[in-house]
């Protein structure tokens, strides 16, 4: 997850949206930028684009973006769905997050934040799961202000790629 800086709050806020087909381009913009911030290179330029017109496709993700008056279309936000076998229910991914310098410290992280949570509370989900860079302190801030606690849990990868 990106935010990146602290956010500043602003007289007209970010509205939010699902993103659609219509949205692929743009929606695609933000996911590059996301895993440039994670110095993510994928072999094939094109494969982030693809990507998210699969989860479009199948409808197995939510993508929300978000757009400030003025500026435009500035936040991305992907969320999946999972199974939690502590919980015995379902419960929410929080996988992507990602504000364009441009909309950062407009609260823009904030707005997209709030908007998975109430969407989460509507799908009666049993909570949200997200994890960000050790360093990203000013995501962790804003985490952290918005209600979410460190996990006792260590996460492990074992990349099988």
């Amino acid at each position: 997850m990106s935010s990146q800086q602290p956010e500043r709050s602003q007289s007209a806020p970010a509205t939010v949206r699902v993103a659609g087909e219509a949205d692929l381009d743009t929606a695609a913009g933000l996911f590059a930028a996301y895993l440039d911030f994670y110095e993510v290179t994928p072999q094939d330029p094109g494969r982030p684009r693809a990507f998210l017109a699969e989860r479009i496709e199948a409808d197995d993700s939510l993508i929300l973006l978000a757009s400030v008056p003025d500026v435009g279309t500035v936040g991305f936000a992907q969320v999946y769905p999972v199974l939690s076998s502590l919980d015995l229910g379902p419960g929410w991914l929080l996988s992507d997050l990602y504000v364009d310098p441009a909309g950062r410290r407009a609260g823009v992280g904030r707005t997209l934040l709030r908007e998975v949570l109430r969407r989460a509370r509507e799908a009666g989900v049993s909570g949200v799961q997200l994890d960000t860079a050790y360093d990203n302190h000013a995501a962790q801030q804003l985490y952290e202000a918005e209600g979410f606690v460190r996990d006792p849990f260590h996460i492990y990868l074992h990349d099988l790629r």
